[in-house]
């Protein structure tokens, strides 16, 4: 009995007899609505705790030596695929001249007939069954003139071959009147043919992590030195009517640096649209004039998505492994526990006829066009040295979810209590003065 009474005495929670209390109705209201009161505000304290933030965080970007994958697709209504080209070069010095390898050009029908999907293996002009057709096993073509450096024979059995040596020694190709090979082939009828058609271009890139640039223009090109130019003599044809001239006017349906930020992760986050796409994406640019000129230049910084549970020392070792994890999905198809490495990127634009001229009809008319260069579209990409890092995390620990509810109980009861005195003692007096 003495150590109960001991403990008696530090008892907190001082008890009434039952004959002691009074219960009220309004008490009994109050009561349910402090209940319901405590459970909105635990499945409140619940939601964020669930909650998953993301964490930005600016560091200098250390990587060295690595490769950046450039995600594109574009159509040209007015330019035929036979005469587009793509060309990559940067700072590394590095060319890709002609790229094919990951990007497939489709054949579009005319923009007035609905620009509709032309037969794929239409695309190639010079299949490999053509090469070998009708001809003698002995057969050696000539290049159409062109001279070899070390005074040796050189044969062109086929077109293609012909267009190829007069690209290496800078010479305007045409639609190869009068050259064996293209006259067997028929390729003039088929540049002809394609005249009115379309093209698309989609597929990959992977470029050096440098400045760079990539550019689409019509005819083949070829470099001499720091000469970088096109044949476009086929591009050029004033005999054509208005309606069949041939324009860079474009529309890009996706342009981005590195894999795409899942749905998954963009629903979680519940970001806007301009977190999660490209600012080029669905741009349109119509001209009617063949000579013009449109130029991107294109700002890329780095970006890391880290997910909740990201282990680095498992994700590094994805990273290294190339042959399992694809380019920037550094472990990401492997579980929360790898990362997402990507890019955003801002934009400027500009856009020049190359006939010379002022910019009157975009109200600059103290701007000044240079009447030279080569009609096409160039984006010219810059590499930020600073990296983004985005990791997800709780913004909330259990023991702080503990403490909330514990708040939202203890606070809501104590209102709840003040309430009810406060009725009760008004309920009281309003007696006291009614029955005086």
């Amino acid at each position: 009995m003495v150590i109960k009474s001991r403990f008696t005495r530090l008892d907190a929670f001082a008890k009434t007899v039952e004959d002691a209390r009074v219960r009220t109705t309004s008490g009994g209201i109050i009561t349910i609505v402090s209940l319901l009161v405590v459970m909105w505000l635990v499945w409140g304290e619940w939601v964020d705790y669930r909650r998953v933030v993301v964490l930005p965080e600016l560091v200098v970007d250390k990587s060295r030596g690595e490769k950046m994958e450039i995600h594109l697709n574009m159509t040209f209504p007015r330019l035929p695929c036979e005469l587009l080209t793509l060309d990559v070069m940067d700072v590394s010095g590095e060319q890709q001249v002609g790229v094919a390898h990951g990007v497939k050009k489709v054949r579009l029908g005319p923009a007035s007939e609905g620009g509709k999907v032309l037969d794929v293996q239409a695309l190639e002009l010079h299949s490999e069954q053509e090469k070998a057709k009708h001809l003698d096993p002995d057969y050696c073509g000539e290049c159409g003139g062109v001279p070899m450096p070390d005074g040796q024979k050189r044969c062109c059995n086929t077109c293609e071959e012909v267009r190829a040596a007069y690209a290496e020694h800078q010479w305007a190709f045409g639609k190869g009147e009068h050259i064996e090979q293209c006259e067997r082939e028929g390729y003039a009828q088929r540049i002809d043919a394609q005249r009115r058609e379309g093209c698309r271009l989609e597929g990959v890139l992977r470029v050096n992590k440098v400045i760079g640039n990539f550019h689409i223009a019509p005819g083949r090109s070829f470099t001499n030195g720091n000469i970088h130019v096109h044949d476009l003599e086929n591009y050029f044809e004033g005999d054509l009517p208005a309606s069949e001239q041939h324009t860079m006017t474009h529309e890009i349906h996706q342009l981005r640096f590195g894999p795409q930020l899942p749905d998954e992760l963009s629903s979680r986050w519940q970001w806007t649209d301009h977190h999660h796409t490209n600012p080029l994406d669905d741009t349109k640019q119509e001209t009617s004039e063949p000579a013009f000129n449109y130029m991107y230049f294109v700002k890329v910084v780095s970006t890391s998505y880290l997910p909740l549970g990201w282990d680095p020392l498992f994700s590094s070792a994805i990273h290294n492994d190339f042959d399992r994890s694809p380019l920037g999905a550094h472990g990401f198809g492997y579980g929360a526990a790898g990362s997402i490495e990507t890019h955003q990127y801002s934009v400027t634009s500009h856009k020049r006829s190359l006939m010379g001229g002022n910019a009157a009809d975009e109200g600059h008319k103290e701007r000044l066009h240079a009447a030279s260069g080569i009609p096409g579209i160039f984006v010219n990409y810059d590499i930020s040295p600073m990296k983004v890092i985005n990791r997800e995390a709780r913004p909330k620990s259990f023991t702080g979810f503990l403490t909330g509810v514990c708040a939202i109980i203890g606070g809501t009861l104590t209102v709840a209590a003040a309430v009810d005195r406060g009725l009760y003692e008004g309920v009281a007096r309003v007696k006291k003065l009614h029955n005086n």
